[in-house]
């Protein structure tokens, strides 16, 4: 009975012992499987913290620093182009002839007016008027077309609307008839009867001594202003048509090319006084000698003192062919015979500083 007793408790503790026996072996297994797998993870770990230490990329970051010089330069490039500006002024002076100075520059432009004023001893404007109101109007229908054509159209218009209120009210479509000469002549009809309506309602009737009223009327500009205020005022003026400027850059007094600027430049070089008269000066002489085309520079009484001579006609002979006069019966406005013009072996003085 012990025995059997005995024999069941061994085999009781035996049972026992094996269920004791398995979980060892799983808690041995359990530490063994735990070890095997952490050496994995371990490795990922260390794999995931090999491209962490990439991150901060000290190669990387400093190859912007590289390119750090390129602004650098290009805020130096400004400084360049900056530092050049200055050399400007030193064009417009090597501008004139023979690296003229500004002096010089003044004296050959008087110069030149006091010759002028020799050969064009009773220059004046060359439209026909009596009052102010008459010249602001030929002035405006001047544009485009000769000042003679003007002069032949003016009468008819002026003896049926001879105040600035009668040719307010007039008919345009009559008007029209009689400016049809002078060529655009709807534009000009329009900006004589509007510059008419604001003389008569704005002023009395009366056209305004001051520059800065003139310009607001109807068709008229600072040139038409300054043939008013010079001529009619007796207040001085530059008039820049189309003859002044092409003279003044051919004589190479400015290079400028808007009227505004050239009227500044060239009135810089002579008393206020001298304005009006200076205006007369070059325009007679654009009209007579100095042609757009083809100046008669054989015949000019300035040769010596004009740094485009050569430009036209040297041949005294040739060039007497290329004069214009004017008309019989005009006192004042007949040239002095060519050859006042020349020296005593026929021609005129080589420019100065030529070979």
């Amino acid at each position: 009975m012990k025995t059997a007793a005995a024999g069941k408790g061994a085999s009781a503790s035996a049972k026992k012992a094996a269920p004791a026996k398995k979980a060892t072996a799983k808690k041995s297994a359990a530490k063994k499987a735990p070890v095997a797998k952490k050496a994995p993870a371990a490795k990922k770990a260390t794999a995931a913290k090999k491209p962490a230490a990439k991150k901060p990329a000290p190669a990387k970051s400093s190859a912007p620093l590289k390119k750090a010089p390129a602004p650098r330069k290009q805020v130096v490039a400004p400084k360049k182009a900056t530092a050049s500006v200055p050399a400007a002024p030193a064009k417009t002076v090597a501008a004139h002839p023979r690296g003229e100075s500004r002096t010089a520059l003044v004296r050959r432009a008087r110069r030149i007016d006091r010759e002028l004023a020799e050969v064009y001893p009773y220059a004046h404007p060359e439209l026909d008027f009596e009052n102010p109101f008459q010249l602001v109007v030929a002035t405006v229908l001047s544009a485009q077309t000769t000042d003679l054509r003007v002069n032949q159209t003016t009468p008819a218009l002026f003896a049926k609307y001879p105040t600035p209120e009668d040719l307010a009210a007039a008919d345009p479509e009559e008007v029209e008839e009689i400016l049809r000469p002078t060529g655009f002549f709807r534009a000009k009809t329009k900006s004589v009867i509007g510059l008419s309506k604001a003389l008569a309602e704005q002023f009395g009737g009366e056209v305004p001594g001051r520059l800065e009223d003139l310009v607001k009327l109807p068709g008229v500009g600072r040139k038409t202003a300054f043939v008013v205020l010079g001529n009619a005022f007796g207040r001085p003026g530059i008039t820049v048509d189309t003859h002044f400027q092409r003279l003044v850059r051919r004589w190479k007094w400015t290079d400028e090319t808007d009227p505004d600027k050239i009227e500044a430049a060239v009135g810089a070089l002579f008393p206020k006084s001298d304005w009006t008269d200076l205006s007369h000066h070059v325009i007679w002489h654009g009209r007579r000698i100095c042609h757009a085309r083809k100046p008669a520079c054989g015949a000019c009484p300035i040769a010596p003192l004009c740094p485009a001579y050569g430009e036209g006609e040297t041949d005294p002979e040739k060039a007497k062919k290329l004069l214009k006069y004017e008309k019989a019966g005009q006192p004042g406005q007949r040239l002095k015979p060519p050859q006042a013009y020349l020296d005593a072996g026929g021609r005129p003085a080589p420019p100065l500083g030529a070979g």
